[in-house]
């Protein structure tokens, strides 16, 4: 096995824990008014849709992500059932972002259960991973494994998804009610079906100081990841949910703002409550990602 073949193997499965392991103050705004003629500031709105979302606990949903500037394209789409409370899902990705070498589904069954993600790659692609067509990647671990060995080619991906790119709704919604401009856009249709439009915009360092994730972070700690996205190219977010008349968001876009450009990932959600099974593989069709990656270090220690 050739060492030049790691960053493309990291780089793919990266980029679906960037999305997957995802997607997350009042002022005026530009309407206080519900459709429904009803009184309602953004910041009370977004209040109740958080704890609707919370208690729903999963969702099916369809998402888009646009990274134009990545090596080899970095569009993907997403479609599938997701719950959070705990973190747990099963998809199907489709796109650019899944790789181009020879033998790469065009599309690829993953599954995320207790922090582990796995990534059905194919039959064609079983042949090269010791006839394993599962995918195996425990993120906190290849996250480990990277700030050990000074390793950059996880570690970027990895600190650029964060807690704030996830596909928990309810997160995404609590990070929406702590931008300081968050405003009310108006009444808009999404797939037939009237929702009210919030947007509001939200920095790094105000991310740092009201995601709950982080709060025990010390001061070095918070200087050290403050360092760590800085050098991500990490630079703000652009937030924008769409709420029904049930109190539950439809639609969540969020735009990640980086040093190259901008990650865009809009996901639409319904059928909350909805089972999500996320049956893993047995460990005997699957071929562990960290475990690759400590062999080909061996092999090439440089």
């Amino acid at each position: 096995m050739q060492t030049k073949k790691k960053p493309r193997i990291i780089g793919a499965v990266l980029t679906t824990a960037l999305l997957c392991t995802t997607g997350v103050a009042c002022s005026g705004g530009d309407s206080d008014a519900k459709s429904d003629g009803s009184s309602a500031s953004p910041a009370k709105a977004l209040t109740a849709a958080f704890k609707k979302t919370t208690d729903a606990k999963s969702a099916k949903v369809d998402m888009t992500m646009r990274m134009p500037f990545a090596n080899g394209g970095g569009d993907m789409d997403m479609s599938g059932v997701v719950g959070w409370e705990p973190s747990v899902m099963d998809v199907t990705l489709t796109g650019s972002s899944l790789g181009d070498e020879p033998g790469t589904p065009d599309k690829s069954r993953t599954v995320q259960r207790d922090g582990v993600m796995y990534m059905d790659m194919g039959s064609t692609a079983a042949s090269g991973m010791e006839g394993k067509r599962w995918l195996k990647m425990d993120t906190k671990a290849v996250a480990e494994y990277a700030e050990e060995t000074k390793d950059p080619t996880p570690r970027t991906m990895l600190d650029i998804s964060l807690e704030n790119t996830n596909q928990d709704p309810a997160q995404q919604l609590a990070l929406l009610l702590e931008s300081p401009d968050l405003k009310h856009v108006g009444t808009q249709k999404i797939d037939g079906a009237e929702a009210e439009h919030y947007k509001g915009k939200l920095t790094v360092a105000e991310m740092l100081k009201t995601n709950d994730a982080l709060a025990d972070l010390d001061k070095e700690e918070r200087d050290e990841f403050l360092k760590s996205m800085k050098k991500a190219g990490v630079k703000g977010y652009d937030i924008e949910a769409w709420v029904n008349g049930d109190d539950l968001p439809v639609r969540m876009d969020v735009k990640t703002q980086v040093e190259r450009g901008v990650i865009d990932i809009s996901t639409k959600y319904s059928d909350y409550g909805t089972e999500v099974k996320a049956e893993v593989p047995k460990a005997s069709e699957t071929l562990d990602l960290l475990e690759t990656i400590k062999k080909l270090d061996k092999e090439d220690p440089a």
